[in-house]
């Protein structure tokens, strides 16, 4: 039966537990690039969070990267972020917070490089205090759901079983900044928004996983360890987790590469890219990252730690029955034919009868 014929039906015999070094070198080399690219490169706020001004400028003239930088240079303002948006038809700069003199004149060097009039400009200005009271509620809002989720699944569930769920969520939140990091990739109040929601993917797959292994564990008792337990329950429901996880990705792949590169949507870029990194991050969190660390860290349990001395006791006796029942069996002399009346033939021609002497 071919492999997806066996995901269809359960049947799959994957050992997730007992392969969990090779899935945590691969997260390790992923959490490593990320926290690097985050300590060197950093995060690319928008001016929401940072503060500052951005304005934007259609693009008649056609001007290039370049031809902004000389003329901000200029006027002074050399090391402000230009970007060319919707494929190089609009001109977007983003500084940090301005003087109304200052900023009057970045208007009018960018409005002559761009070709346009001073009034077609699009500026949005933010404080210093209004950014940091976004970039506060942002942080605020990711601590509050990362408690409240918590404590639901320790109540729900154990405490081990949250301490998985919680490390695999720390996994996919640093992967995906680190990814925003490593593309340059602006981060935007729509960005928040899509991290808290790709959170909800990665905890409805642990969720999904340990109801399983809790619902094995009470079917199997200490019949298994707890690393075949959780190897069965992720088997039983990986279809279920791959299914979840592509319905999702399809179209949020067709919002990122359809919407935004191929129509020029470059605002849904940003918040398109959270959703598909985390959703795939989730995905392989939930099944390589949270399960095996559920296995590892409830095998320390006295009560896993009795089943396991059992099972191995169990699988000694046995190893022990079939060495004797083998050598039982070749030391057995080999057995002799019987004779018409039952008796073993020794080969030996019998003798015939004495006959009696009569008495006279």
């Amino acid at each position: 039966m071919s492999l997806a014929g066996r995901l269809y039906r359960a049947e799959t015999t994957f050992d997730f537990v007992g392969n969990r070094r090779r899935w945590l070198a691969i997260s390790s080399v992923l959490l490593l690039l990320s926290i690097g690219s985050l300590a060197t490169r950093q995060l690319n706020l928008s001016v929401d969070f940072e503060g500052g001004t951005v304005v934007e400028v259609e693009n008649p003239a056609g001007a290039d990267v370049a031809d902004v930088n000389d003329a901000l240079s200029s006027i002074g303002r050399a090391g402000d972020t230009v970007q060319l948006v919707g494929g190089g038809t609009g001109i977007r700069v983003q500084t940090a917070d301005l003087t109304v003199e200052v900023e009057d004149r970045l208007i009018a060097a960018i409005a002559g490089v761009a070709g346009v009039e001073v009034n077609d400009a699009s500026v949005e200005s933010v404080g210093p205090t209004f950014g940091d009271e976004v970039a506060r509620s942002a942080l605020r809002a990711l601590i509050v759901f990362i408690v409240v989720i918590a404590v639901f699944i320790s109540f729900r569930f154990e405490w081990r079983m949250a301490a998985a769920a919680l490390a695999a969520l720390l996994h996919d939140l640093v992967i995906t900044a680190g990814v925003y990091s490593i593309i340059g990739f602006e981060v935007t109040p729509a960005t928040v928004v899509a991290v808290l929601t790709i959170l909800g993917y990665s905890l409805y797959d642990s969720v999904v996983v340990f109801d399983k292994v809790l619902e094995e564990i009470d079917y199997y008792g200490d019949e298994r360890s707890i690393g075949d337990i959780v190897n069965l329950s992720m088997n039983l429901v990986l279809m279920r987790s791959i299914n979840t996880s592509l319905t999702s990705l399809l179209p949020v792949g067709s919002l990122l590469f359809v919407g935004s590169y191929l129509l020029g949507a470059a605002t849904l870029r940003e918040f398109a890219l959270a959703l598909f990194v985390g959703i795939a991050a989730g995905t392989y969190s939930s099944i390589f990252v949270a399960s095996p660390l559920v296995a590892v860290w409830k095998s320390k349990e006295e009560q896993w730690q009795r089943v396991d001395r059992k099972l191995a006791r169990k699988a000694s006796d046995e190893a022990d029955a079939a060495r004797v029942a083998a050598g039982t069996e070749s030391e057995r002399p080999p057995s002799r034919a019987l004779d018409s009346a039952g008796r073993q033939a020794t080969g030996a021609i019998a003798r015939p009868p004495k006959r009696r002497k009569r008495k006279r």
